[in-house]
């Protein structure tokens, strides 16, 4: 028992004199060693170097994850931002569509400067060979009645068939059962357009005076005959002239003004 307590202070003793001798040895360059020396740092170098690579080694690992929370955390960020630039691109889409709307509405308030209106969009369009009617989003609440013109920048769209409170719908002038009285511009003579069944921007002019010269490219308005629109709207231009038997039988094709397929907002002549 003895024999062991005195080695084992020897031992730590030796220990520690090896591992200063290992600190010293290994802070020397190796051409100052003696050829006893450069044996024992051959030895021990390589423990060193291992310790070293595995030193090294570890800190990369270290800055290897670090990294990788970093990239993390930046691509959660960015991906949060662009969620943010996609909402407010949204947004802006929004406002601009609202703007040009009310832009399209102020130009047609001061075309028509001379009616009361109220502007209204479309919310349901109905058009095929066998009627032509729309929705629109205004009623008996924003003073719309049956009866009332309705006309857009491009010129006459219809009048109102019927009406709730919040909505109304209309009948265009494209329809096959619409009829309405117009003026050629030019000539200043009658015409009786309608609608027709084979075309969704097209209208049928017919009842034309004998004496009357048809020109094509002229422009047709309303007549303010008939109690519903009033004089001076544009209905469209003379696409066509299509020759009878005899002179009472011709008609005109008359291109309208209003592209329906792509018309979204309108007014409608509360008081003319």
């Amino acid at each position: 028992m003895k024999k062991n307590n005195k080695t084992g202070p020897v031992g730590i003793f030796i220990t520690l004199l090896v591992l200063i001798a290992l600190v010293l040895i290994t802070n020397v360059e190796i051409k100052n060693f003696s050829p006893a020396e450069n044996i024992f740092n051959k030895l021990v170098m390589p423990v060193q170097n291992g310790l070293v690579y595995l030193k090294n080694k570890k800190r990369k690992n270290n800055a290897f994850f670090e990294n990788i929370n970093e990239l993390k955390q930046e691509n959660e960020a960015l991906t949060q931002r662009n969620l943010e630039l996609e909402s407010s691109l949204r947004e802006l889409e929004i406002i601009k569509a609202e703007n040009e709307v009310l832009r399209e509405y102020a130009n047609m308030t001061d075309k028509y400067v001379q009616y009361k209106t109220v502007p209204a969009y479309i919310i349901n369009n109905d058009i095929s060979n066998l009627s032509s009617t729309m929705v629109i989003n205004v009623g008996t609440r924003d003073g719309i009645e049956a009866n009332m013109p309705v006309i857009s920048a491009e010129g006459l769209v219809g009048y109102v068939i019927s009406v709730t409170e919040r909505t109304s719908k209309v009948q265009t002038i494209i329809d096959s059962t619409s009829n309405l009285s117009g003026i050629m511009k030019t000539s200043r003579d009658s015409i009786i357009l309608s609608g027709k069944l084979d075309s969704a921007n097209e209208l049928k002019g017919e009842y034309i005076p004998t004496e009357a010269e048809i020109v094509l490219g002229d422009q047709v308005e309303t007549s303010g005959m008939g109690g519903i629109y009033p004089k001076g709207i544009l209905v469209g231009t003379i696409k066509e002239i299509r020759e009878g038997k005899n002179i009472t039988d011709r008609y005109a094709i008359i291109e309208t003004a209003v592209n329906f397929a792509k018309l979204e907002t309108v007014l409608v002549i509360v008081e003319k």
